[in-house]
């Protein structure tokens, strides 16, 4: 619910992504979490799959051009599954988003991970998959409205928790 009112108010992000992938141990198993940042470092969007394959990615990347529209290019690591995607949604639709591999320029991303890793890893463990979403879903949105990626009404200067509280209300 709230990322639902967040995603109305979040402020645009540039048209240069990082993508990338990282895990997630749910009930003893390995899930994907898809991220994305633009270069400034603020998140695009953020997916979790049971499977890391390309229709997964697939999935992800219309998810987030949905959202946010169409970037200009597009840089991840020799992931075989996000070139894949990437390819796909660019044949299919006709689009010339541009992709770069670059392990080196795809730190920006590799770094925002820890966000997520840094509550998650020291858990017990998440025993289902529709608990990891949720929970997911409320260190993403924290995380961005920590890195003031949330649109404040009025312009005014709210600290994190009065934001987070602004978007219950």
């Amino acid at each position: 619910m709230l990322v639902l009112v967040f995603r109305q108010r979040k402020r645009p992000v540039r048209t240069s992504w990082r993508l990338d992938e990282t895990y997630i141990k749910v009930a003893g198993q390995w899930k994907y979490l898809y991220r994305a940042v633009d270069k400034t470092g603020n998140t695009v969007d953020f997916l979790l799959t049971a499977k890391r394959d390309m229709a997964a990615a697939r999935r992800y990347l219309e998810r987030a051009i949905n959202l946010h529209g169409l970037p200009e290019k597009i840089t991840i690591d020799k992931s075989d599954a996000n070139t894949a995607a990437i390819r796909s949604v660019n044949a299919d639709a006709c689009l010339d988003i541009e992709l770069r591999q670059s392990k080196y320029l795809n730190n920006i991303v590799e770094q925002d991970h820890r966000a997520v890793k840094r509550v998650t890893d020291p858990m017990m463990g998440i025993k289902s998959f529709w608990s990891a979403q949720k929970l997911i879903a409320g260190i993403e949105t924290m995380h961005m409205v920590k890195k003031g990626q949330l649109h404040c009404p009025g312009g005014q200067a709210m600290s994190a928790a009065n934001q987070f509280y602004s978007l219950a209300f």
